[in-house]
């Protein structure tokens, strides 16, 4: 019998050979904030609660983004299969906090083992998975081809290669086709996705985009309803997910509205939390009143800048903003974030040009939200959506036409995943 194809044998000898060191790593990064200390065992592969009796579903999602994209999977197999238990790993600090908040009760989240084989060994055997369901482009050799072995059928949901990643598999064809071929189901997002998976070896099951298969995002009713208080008649801008260099873009934004009648209030949601103390400093120092949510200041409507940086509140802020800029789109680099969350909502939309992981559904978009390049072209957006309501409306209905389009394509995907749990 021949062995695994060299690729694949160089991998699982170059992470056996990481072993010993992966404790240390992971401590290391646990010190700088990118690890929860008191969970690195999960990392590790030590389970952290029992395995439910049954047939269970693993699913797993890199980070905050993927994550999110799997509750509506988790809410629809629930429903489809009750008896079915359900883990979901993710690889972040700030993934695992939102699940804490956002997975139903009953369901089981832990932190994604290191893809090294003993650690995938330990993990394997006490979860014993029938299914695992891998979202987007995680790919990890020892915990896929093991869990495989063991009699799971595997699913690649959602799936996506970016051209570099494609370059660099091509130079593996043998372990690149040996991976993926080990897939039982695999939904590609787009056309050009599917494309690029079969020419590896994969199987091409039709399109899912489980980004565009998600409800609206939740709120506390009785922050909302305090919220609103606050605000009183004073209408809130949002700028949702930024990155560094955007802040300073919005700001300079709303101080070119500042000669309107009334009087604006900003609401800023770093993509990343721990960026908040920075972005209420950047705001005061021009001279903007700044209140922040990490200092213990809840919004009162009395500051003119808010700064949200506490995690799952998005919801929240998209249900009383006038308008809403979606972050990662104004500066190169993050790709945009997703616009069916505010779209979701009836939220006016503005973007950035920079949206290269949501082209597909800003191109279903069009009409349903004002593109914008700089400052000046995001307050004359700001403006239009204060003061044409008719505008308003039209964009909103169009955005949320497209945004209610995934759910048919949500129900096939879970019949064919529990085709594979008989």
């Amino acid at each position: 019998m021949s062995g695994p194809p060299l690729g694949l044998a160089l991998y699982r000898a170059a992470t056996a050979a990481l072993e010993p060191v992966v404790p240390a790593l992971l401590r290391f990064r646990a010190a700088r904030g990118k690890e929860d200390p008191a969970r690195l065992g999960e990392r590790l592969g030590r389970a952290s609660v029992p395995r439910p009796p049954g047939q269970l579903a693993w699913l797993h999602g890199a980070s905050v983004g993927e994550t999110l994209s799997l509750l509506p999977l988790v809410e629809a197999l629930r429903t489809a299969r009750p008896s079915l238990s359900l883990l979901v790993t993710s690889g972040t600090v700030a993934s695992a906090e939102l699940m804490a908040r956002r997975l139903p009760p009953g369901v089981i989240h832990q932190f994604a083992p290191v893809d090294v084989p003993a650690v995938a060994r330990r993990f394997l055997d006490h979860w014993r998975p029938d299914l695992a369901v891998f979202v987007e482009s995680e790919l990890w050799p020892n915990l896929m081809l093991g869990a495989r072995r063991r009699g799971a059928a595997l699913a690649l949901l959602s799936a996506r290669l970016s051209a570099a990643s494609v370059s660099g598999w091509t130079r593996a064809p043998g372990a690149a086709r040996t991976l993926l071929s080990a897939f039982s189901l695999v939904m590609a997002q787009d056309g050009p996705a599917a494309t690029r998976l079969s020419r590896l070896g994969a199987r091409d099951d039709g399109r899912l985009n489980l980004k565009l298969a998600g409800g609206p995002l939740p709120a506390d009713e009785a922050a909302l309803a305090r919220v609103r208080a606050a605000a009183a008649a004073h209408p809130i801008l949002l700028a949702a997910s930024t990155h560094p260099g955007e802040e300073e873009i919005v700001l300079d934004a709303v101080a070119g509205l500042a000669g309107r009648p009334g009087r604006l209030l900003l609401v800023l949601v770093p993509r990343h939390p721990v960026r908040g103390e920075a972005v209420a400093a950047l705001a005061a120092g021009r001279g903007f009143s700044v209140s922040r949510d990490g200092a213990g200041q809840a919004f009162d409507g009395k500051a003119s800048v808010h700064v949200a940086d506490t995690l799952g509140d998005l919801g929240l802020w998209l249900r009383v903003a006038r308008a809403v800029l979606v972050g990662g789109s104004l500066v190169p680099g993050p790709g945009g974030h997703t616009p069916l969350e505010p779209a979701r909502l009836g939220t006016p939309m503005i973007s950035g040009p920079h949206v290269e992981n949501w082209s597909e559904v800003y191109g279903r978009l069009a009409g349903g939200f004002i593109p914008v390049e700089d400052a000046d072209d995001l307050a004359a957006a700001f403006a239009s959506i204060l003061d044409g309501s008719a505008v308003a409306r039209a964009m909103t209905e169009q955005a949320e036409a497209v945004a209610n389009q995934g759910e048919d394509i949500l129900k096939t995907a879970v019949a064919k995943l529990l085709a594979l749990v008989p």
